[in-house]
């Protein structure tokens, strides 16, 4: 993403209407981290295992029975647990042999995926699964109209929703995201200090939570692509491309944001005579880097609804050789940008997500060859995301359950708390 990676300290009178704005609406920090709070801990074993019983919990969790059955409590009382007691071993006496699970039919969060050209608003459940999703162009204009028409797309669609409660809303953009603030800064939107957060919170009355985009999709992928747990010590690397490029680092079970936004993998180096480019990684293998080369080549219409990526990809799977050499092209430049990237931080993971990577899965073994050629690390697997050309929403929504994942009774305080919504 070619982005700055520090922004200029803001004025005290613009830092002082910002913590104005905090206060009066629940702009929250995202959290994108595998919690280890007893609540955290025994929700996530509901959310993994259920139904399941206090005892089973007790185990899997190495809390002690007694914080077990508190917490369950508690976590019944917000709501967002419910006993089964149709399924309680036979013959067995008292409430704590009574398996529990997650109560999610009752609610819903809201993830926003604002992207350069489309924007993606998701209903998600309590365990991460899309309910629904529909996509509308990014607002174009004025920023502050922009943001106007984001919110009011978003409030229309929660009308919708007449039988589950929101709870959350999280939003994941590229750019510098200020996530203490909600502010973004987005250079290919020109929008600048862009309130999205507050705006987002006044308009639904909710807790909004704004995370970049790439750090949302390493958050899916920790929180929701169910893998293994991770230590406090072990690594993974997520790599990203689309019409932008990006990468995350997690760290012990937490996805590395860094206060002044993410770092830039936009203007690494990389050349294609095929692609063209101006030798900048995002330059050469973008969607638009590649539809250039394709109506250059005449491959794809110069212009009109055939001029696409979806266009081009038909073209290779029908035999057209051309279409295929420049998708083979950017996996080629690809595998070896993750190679560099794999060789600087040598994570214990290596996962690639965003359609450069799985809208044309048949290119992955050409990205494995020449992420193996150029690393001169140990061969280790690039694991491709669990989330497959969904990855963006699946970001979005895990943003909009990262507190709840993180401290599920105070983030239903915060939710029950919202100010009462207004018809759309």
């Amino acid at each position: 993403m070619s982005v700055p990676t520090a922004t200029l300290r803001k004025p005290a009178s613009v830092e002082h209407a910002k913590r104005a704005l905090l206060a009066r609406h629940h702009v929250v920090a995202p959290s994108l981290k595998v919690a280890d709070a007893a609540a955290a801990s025994v929700f996530g074993a509901a959310r993994l295992r259920g139904p399941i019983a206090r005892d089973v919990i007790a185990q899997v969790t190495k809390l002690s029975i007694a914080t077990v059955n508190r917490q369950v409590t508690a976590l019944l009382d917000a709501g967002i647990l419910r006993e089964r007691a149709d399924l309680a071993v036979s013959g067995a006496i008292g409430r704590p042999r009574v398996p529990v699970e997650v109560n999610h039919e009752p609610f819903l969060t809201l993830g926003i995926h604002i992207g350069a050209r489309t924007t993606s608003i998701v209903a998600t459940d309590l365990f991460g699964r899309t309910l629904d999703v529909v996509e509308t162009p990014t607002p174009r204009g004025a920023q502050a109209a922009a943001l106007a028409t984001l919110a009011a797309s978003a409030r229309r669609y929660l009308s919708r929703w007449h039988r589950r409660t929101p709870l959350w809303v999280g939003v994941a953009a590229g750019g510098v995201v200020d996530g203490t603030t909600g502010y973004l800064d987005h250079q290919r939107l020109g929008w600048s200090d862009a309130p999205v957060g507050p705006v987002l919170a006044e308009t639904l009355g909710l807790p909004v939570s704004v995370a970049s985009h790439v750090d949302a999709m390493a958050g899916a992928e920790l929180l929701l692509g169910v893998r293994r747990q991770p230590t406090q010590s072990s690594t993974s690397l997520y790599v990203y491309a689309r019409e932008t490029v990006g990468y995350a680092l997690s760290i012990g079970g937490r996805v590395h944001s860094p206060a002044s936004g993410p770092g830039t993998i936009a203007a690494l180096p990389a050349h294609s005579e095929l692609l063209g480019g101006s030798g900048q990684l995002e330059s050469t293998v973008s969607d638009e880097a590649v539809l250039i080369a394709a109506r250059k080549a005449r491959i794809i219409p110069a212009e009109g609804p055939a001029s696409t990526m979806t266009t081009l990809v038909r073209s290779a799977r029908q035999g057209n050789q051309q279409a295929h050499a420049l998708l083979a092209e950017r996996a080629r430049v690809l595998g070896e940008a993750v190679a560099l990237l794999r060789d600087m931080l040598n994570p214990d993971d290596l996962v690639v997500g965003g359609q450069a990577f799985t809208e044309y899965p048949e290119g992955m073994s050409l990205v494995e060859a020449a992420y193996a050629e150029r690393s001169v690390l140990p061969a280790r697997d690039i694991r491709v995301t669990a989330f497959g050309n969904r990855v963006q929403e699946a970001g979005a929504g895990v943003v909009s359950l990262g507190g709840l994942y993180s401290d599920p009774i105070g983030a239903m305080r915060r939710a029950q708390s919202r100010r009462p919504e207004v018809s759309a």
